[in-house]
């Protein structure tokens, strides 16, 4: 076991007033605030040498915050060359489309061959980035694109874009159930209070909010076109499930990971499987961080998907 002390003032006086788990995100910005809540409930933050185990305590400034913690003696941030499947690149951003099966960040269960080792591999400077570079996740089962920092500046900038909702990102699912019309779903989602790898809506979480619109009807399933005012772990997914149209396949959300033959359907007159939810990533735009330049990418659906949709 490696321990582990963090140590800062809080010097900062738009810092003053706020919660301690958002004052920790802020300072250390390489680990999650759903991370640091963690350690602070279980007595590993101290405040001017005292411990605090209130993730909600007001900081008002001043104060000196040391975290202790140890880390298992297994490296997860090792570069490995894994291939990156880029749309666009310049010297301060990279766009790639994910493939499927790939994490987008070590964590328990996944210590290697994410894209932040491949990132790591790749770009020397990366490992001088939070996250090497990484600005927002995809699931490991959805495909489709992701943006990605090279600097410093630009990782600051985007984080603060996608803070205020002016990082456009749009997804391409096909749920189970024959929408009517499209619409906005703005209900608060936290994480499970059983389940701990899933998340659940609930009036006391964090406010999410989605937009649907129909792309194509079928007898029993909807191809729909998805926009992100919010981006929650699982969003979609939970949303999906919360209005009665889960996404086809997802093995968590849906109980159910293929399609189900309907008496009636002659066009499912077979079960199609898939091994995945039903869920891209098909279009993300922002204003550049040098250039402020309006630019934009679209990424056709995977063969997956496709197939689904031409045997519906």
């Amino acid at each position: 076991m490696k321990k582990i002390e963090l140590s800062a003032v809080v010097s900062c006086s738009s810092l003053s007033g706020k919660r301690l788990d958002q004052v920790l995100s802020k300072l250390f910005k390489e680990y999650s605030r759903s991370y640091l809540k963690q350690l602070i409930l279980i007595n590993q933050v101290f405040i001017n040498n005292k411990v605090v185990n209130q993730p909600d305590k007001k900081i008002l400034g001043g104060e000196t915050i040391t975290i202790y913690f140890f880390l298992e003696d297994v490296q997860f941030n090792l570069p490995e060359k894994i291939n990156l499947n880029i749309i666009y690149e310049d010297n301060e951003i990279l766009v790639i489309n994910k493939p499927d099966g790939l994490v987008v960040h070590p964590g328990p269960g996944n210590n290697k061959g994410t894209i932040l080792n491949a990132l790591l591999y790749h770009y020397k400077n990366a490992k001088y980035l939070p996250r090497a570079g990484i600005v927002h996740r995809l699931d490991k089962d959805t495909t489709g694109l992701m943006v990605i920092a090279k600097t410093i500046f630009s990782y600051n900038y985007l984080l603060k874009k996608l803070k205020k909702r002016e990082i456009c990102r749009e997804y391409q699912g096909v749920v189970r159930g024959k929408m009517i019309s499209g619409g906005t779903i703005n209900i608060p989602i936290m994480r499970h209070h059983k389940k701990r790898t899933c998340m659940m809506t609930h009036h006391l979480g964090k406010k999410s909010v989605t937009h649907y619109k129909i792309i194509n009807h079928f007898k029993f399933h909807t191809h729909i076109l998805i926009q992100l005012e919010t981006g929650r772990t699982h969003q979609i997914r939970v949303h999906m499930l919360h209005i009665g149209y889960p996404l086809v396949g997802d093995p968590i959300y849906s109980g159910i990971n293929r399609l189900i033959n309907h008496q009636n359907n002659k066009n499912l007159n077979q079960t199609y499987k898939l091994s995945r939810q039903a869920l891209h990533a098909s279009r993300i735009s922002f204003y550049h961080p040098i250039s402020r330049n309006l630019m934009s990418w679209t990424i056709p659906l995977p063969q997956d998907i496709k197939n689904l949709l031409l045997h519906l």
